[in-house]
């Protein structure tokens, strides 16, 4: 193997072990908050620095889950294979990884304005805390999305240099968006989880109870995203935009049942993909068009 492809083939395990394309659940929502602030397209230097952010902290975040859960992982049929409890990655080195993308989280915000890079600290905490939080306590999907709320403010801030209480809707319809997810993504796991000791809501509550739960925040995730369109005076096109939203969210919720899980990667991966596309696109639409 070249020199070339052997670089080729790490960067690839790298972005695999961290499923760097899942950005796109959370990176459409700190865009979504960067064209409102900006009313229009941002400049194209905190545009990017919003990103570097962005798959930084993912990034970083996701290397810490896998390099804490390593072991528990190797003990999880459904997660043997991945990368650090088979051996194609040492820990070591994808704590490295993770130190490094969190690092590059901090320079972009540097690169951003002086309140963001005083307040990367605090994104960086609960980031790092997340993966220890499933060990003691089954509200680990809402420091999970308490991590990510963190999206559309950070992006404002980025773009405005200033803190709006306007944007604080956006964020809270992603603090309940992705707890509600989660939920549904923990449904794969919750005799495991309670053969291990790990915490979750299914494992807690029940399935049946997770779900009624999960349906519940994107019900409350829905109402904040209507919020803002109040609180901007957003016109058909946003109003458009969130009646699809809403239908993603019923179809998403339809394919999960308490006596049927088998389309429950098509409801977690595909639909909140679409979902926080669907956000931005219609968004971006409002802003731009009106």
């Amino acid at each position: 193997m070249s020199p070339k492809n052997g670089i080729l083939k790490s960067v690839s395990l790298y972005l695999r072990m961290v499923k760097v394309a899942h950005s796109v659940f959370a990176l459409p929502f700190a865009l979504t908050a960067a064209v409102i602030a900006a009313g229009g397209v941002p400049r194209w230097w905190t545009l990017l620095w919003i990103i570097v952010a962005m798959v930084g902290a993912r990034s970083g975040a996701m290397g810490l889950n896998r390099v804490i859960d390593r072991k528990v992982d190797a003990r999880n049929p459904r997660t043997r294979s991945r990368e650090l409890p088979s051996g194609t990655i040492r820990a070591q080195h994808a704590l490295f990884f993770s130190l490094v993308s969190l690092g590059l989280m901090v320079l972009a915000a540097a690169m951003l304005n002086p309140l963001c890079l005083k307040l990367s600290p605090i994104a960086v905490a609960v980031l790092a805390v997340y993966s220890l939080t499933k060990r003691f306590t089954w509200a680990s999907h809402f420091v999970l999305g308490l991590a990510l709320s963190a999206a559309p403010l950070g992006a404002w801030i980025a773009v405005r240099g200033t803190f709006d209480w306007r944007a604080v809707p956006l964020a809270l319809a992603v603090f309940f968006w992705l707890p509600g997810f989660d939920i549904l993504y923990a449904l794969q796991d919750v005799e495991f989880d309670r053969k291990e000791g790990l915490f979750s809501v299914p494992a807690r509550f029940g399935v049946k109870r997770a779900l009624l739960l999960a349906r519940l925040l994107h019900l409350l995730s829905w109402g904040f995203l209507a919020l803002t369109g109040v609180l901007f005076g957003f016109g058909p096109w946003y109003w458009g935009g969130l009646l699809v939203v809403g239908g993603l969210f019923l179809y998403e919720h339809s394919l999960v049942r308490a006596d049927d899980l088998s389309r429950l990667d098509m409801a977690f991966f595909n639909m909140n993909g679409y979902i926080s596309v669907t956000v931005l696109f219609f968004t971006a639409a409002e802003v731009f068009l009106r």
